[in-house]
């Protein structure tokens, strides 16, 4: 048996599972086939019709909790052994984590996310089909968040609300008459795949194919400009400076894109299908001011409840407890800094427009048109009104973004809370203002509140 609390940061390579099934005349694994062995926990690999591959967990001994499933995704990552898995299914409910077709490769290529969205859409159709399965969760962490969101906005709304002239990108057909879920949670969600390239566009960079031309100028790593490894500090001045250009780098980056896509839908690009499309320093690594500057997205602007160590929980104003990263300026390395996709997936998966008052402050992201693409949860859960749990951490940076998203959502059953001290992947925070082992089993804290939010009578 493996501890469940070794889950938290087990990584088994996709592979390993392809070795653990037989699969019946349809070529599909057959159902018995365990692949992990958790106490308490059944685990049994499965071939979505997508062909993605996925472990389902169920408890040994299902009981009422065991009605409503689970659907876990990343949007790029590996997650067949996130720690919401074996956590949940040790709860009570049944929870499939599968792959998508990205996780291997770790980066969108052309047309994936809408292929994704079909990949989830046979993940929710065999949860449907599930004996014991009556009311269906998608859960997403950090990039899963994009895929959850978009997923049913889409499915709420249909085609319109992926189509509309907002967006930079339009979404295929085949994406109508998606199956809805029954509610959604997001656990340190972040603001979404297209916001994250915004914000991590370096606009310092003098020429998009080279990441050795800076401007000293925008250089938020430049200690003239309060960049320090111990701690950043930049002047309202700089601030209002960088964000002014990073938003005309970001647009501008978008028009560029859409000046490729013309041209090969003409026939005139240096591919018949799509093209590569290579940034400096807009990976999602840094050029982040508030990843150096720890006062800004510091706080949130209403007060939310607060779980603590012990459990108690208070309404107040969250502080962000995270300590400046001390990052080096990655732009100069391709591997990091730069962002490697094709023009369409761009358009697709990575643009959202930056409107002329952008920038950030203590408190808040301005200035962001949330509704120019579907790969944003501030702009989805403007169309999401089934009931919606908006989690964040607050020993990370991507934690305010829970009150974004459920500031935009526009379900009448939405709950925004955080975790005291918890990290991007839910263990206490080891960079933060006070010890880890001061903010207690920060996992065990955020799925017992997970626990209680899907267990709420009348819920569901």
């Amino acid at each position: 048996m493996i501890p469940l609390r070794t889950l938290a940061s087990l990584a088994l390579a996709a592979s390993a599972f392809g070795l653990c099934h037989t699969a019946n005349a349809q070529g599909m694994p057959n159902r018995p086939a365990d692949v992990v062995r958790i106490e308490g926990v059944k685990t049994t690999y499965v071939r979505l019709a997508s062909g993605a591959p996925g472990v389902l967990y169920e408890p040994a001994s299902p009981g009422a909790k065991a009605a409503i499933a689970l659907f876990v995704m990343h949007a790029s990552g590996d997650y067949l052994t996130f720690s919401a898995c074996g956590e949940l299914a040790s709860r009570g409910y049944r929870v499939l984590c599968a792959n998508n077709s990205t996780s291997k490769s770790g980066a969108f290529d052309d047309g994936v996310m809408d292929r994704v969205l079909l990949e989830m859409k046979a993940g929710i159709g065999f949860l449907r089909s599930w004996p014991g399965v009556s009311k269906i969760v998608l859960f997403g962490h950090s990039g899963g968040a994009t895929l959850m969101t978009a997923y049913q906005m889409i499915a709420e709304g249909g085609l319109p609300s992926c189509q509309d002239a907002a967006k930079i990108h339009k979404c295929p057909d085949n994406l109508a008459g998606l199956p809805k879920a029954d509610g959604v949670v997001l656990a340190d969600a972040n603001w979404g795949q297209a916001e994250m390239v915004l914000l991590s566009v370096d606009p310092s960079v003098i020429a998009d194919d080279s990441g050795k031309k800076l401007d000293p100028a925008l250089d938020m790593y430049n200690p003239a400009n309060g960049y320090g490894r111990d701690g950043s500090r930049y002047s309202p001045a700089f601030r209002d400076k960088f964000f002014k250009a990073e938003a005309a780098r970001n647009n501008g980056l978008i028009a560029k894109a859409q000046a490729r896509l013309a041209l090969i839908e003409a026939g005139k690009g240096n591919y018949d299908d799509d093209e590569p499309f290579i940034v400096a320093g807009a990976s999602f690594i840094g050029n982040r001011l508030f990843s150096e500057d720890n006062t800004l997205l510091a706080a949130s602007l209403k007060p939310w409840p607060l779980v603590h160590a012990d459990g108690t929980v208070t309404t107040e104003i969250i502080r962000s407890l995270r300590l400046s990263e001390g990052r080096g300026n990655p732009t100069a390395r391709m591997a990091m800094g730069a962002l490697k996709t094709t023009v369409k997936n761009f358009l697709s998966s990575y643009a959202i427009r930056a409107l002329p008052d952008f920038g950030y402050d203590e408190h808040r992201i301005r200035g962001v048109d949330w509704r120019s693409t579907y790969a944003s949860p501030p702009g989805n859960a403007e169309g999401i009104r089934v009931p919606l749990l908006a989690l964040g951490m607050s020993g990370h940076w991507e934690g305010l973004a829970a009150e974004e998203i459920g500031n935009h959502a526009a379900s009448a059953d939405k709950t925004v809370a955080f975790i005291e001290g918890a990290s991007h992947v839910y263990t206490p925070c080891d960079k933060c203002v006070k010890p880890a082992a001061a903010y207690g089993d920060t996992v065990k804290l955020t799925y017992d509140f997970v626990d209680k939010w899907l267990a709420a009578p009348g819920r569901f």
